[in-house]
């Protein structure tokens, strides 16, 4: 382990990123927290802020908004920061001119994740022919902890964690008997992506919606979108806080979605993920690796086309429309 992370200290952690980069972190702190027993204080978006409440070893958030983001703004909180937290060891799992910049005005020693952002986008030029080895020898988390040492250990062993209460349980528990039956295990459908091409082609969905009817399964439609199941018994969409989500993913057989944030709340609680992969890939680092978590994907030649999921497709997003229904529900059934 890195010499700068003596047992029993603290540590400054930087990670501003999206709902799932944050998540990511927390297998890897607690690993931290077990081995050294350190204590981490973290600076987040304030958004995403929540699925890190209540985590025994992290003893402070530092919340950021957006208008903390501004350049000025930005400046002014990291010599205030750096003034109060000089010497701490800071932990940079985000690296960006944000994050340099902090490291640059503080005195403590930087520990800083190795993104292979290089590497990703000659992977992506040249049609996957160079460095998918690589790639795929470590996961995002991987990455993470590979920013103290040597010695990472496998991906399964780094899975995030969230810390739930008992009333938050109690209350997600309540909600589905209450949509549902008492006692019900709904499987978990987030469609939902931040970039159009990620998110899950609508009629696919409807299609699987009505397997799952047949076969009597009840199903919990979750996340922010416009949703194509309106009306539906079950269809939650816009309705959860992101706390509320993590508490419901918990009480589901398992959780299907697109390549985004909320499979890693889902692995935080113990749900397996069945996640459908198009322009993205398993390359990028993202991806589930809990034991009984699923990446369906579809090898075509187009695959990846983008870092992040892209707006066009010449081909109609084939990469995701050609996932049968039948497919899904067959991982679906293999999971459970």
């Amino acid at each position: 382990m890195h010499p700068a992370l003596p047992k029993n200290s603290a540590c400054v952690v930087f990670r501003l990123g999206r709902l799932g980069d944050v998540v990511l972190t927390t297998g890897v702190l607690k690993r931290l927290a077990e081995d050294l027993h350190l204590s981490f204080i973290y600076i987040v978006k304030k958004e995403f802020a929540p699925v890190l409440q209540g985590l025994p070893f992290i003893k402070e958030i530092v919340a950021l908004e957006d208008r903390d983001l501004a350049p000025a703004n930005f400046f002014r909180f990291c010599r205030s920061f750096a003034a109060h937290h000089d010497n701490l060891p800071f932990l940079d799992l985000h690296d960006t001119p944000r994050s340099r910049l902090l490291s640059l005005l503080r005195r403590g020693p930087t520990l800083r994740c190795r993104k292979s952002g290089l590497k990703r986008r000659l992977f992506l030029a040249s049609g996957g022919r160079f460095f998918r080895q690589d790639l795929r020898a470590a996961s995002v988390t991987q990455r993470y902890y590979a920013a103290l040492g040597e010695d990472v250990p496998p991906a399964g062993r780094l899975l995030p964690v969230v810390n739930l209460s008992e009333s938050e349980l109690r209350n997600a528990r309540a909600r589905i008997d209450d949509i549902f039956f008492p006692g019900a295990r709904p499987l978990a459908l987030h469609p939902y992506a931040a970039h159009r091409l990620k998110a899950l082609p609508a009629e696919n969905l409807l299609a699987f919606a009505s397997l799952l009817d047949g076969r009597g399964i009840p199903l919990l439609i979750l996340g922010m979108g416009d949703s194509v199941f309106t009306g539906r018994k079950g269809d939650l969409s816009n309705a959860t806080s992101l706390r509320e989500l993590c508490a419901l993913l918990s009480f589901c057989r398992a959780l299907v979605c697109a390549d985004s944030g909320p499979m890693h709340p889902a692995q935080a609680v113990g749900t397996p993920v069945i996640a459908l992969f198009g322009p993205t890939t398993r390359e990028w680092g993202f991806y589930p690796a809990g034991a009984r978590d699923t990446v369906l994907e579809k090898n075509l030649p187009c695959r990846p086309c983008s870092l992040h999921g892209g707006d066009s497709c010449p081909y109609l997003g084939r990469c995701l429309t050609s996932i049968s229904p039948e497919e899904i529900f067959a991982a679906v059934e293999n999971t459970a």
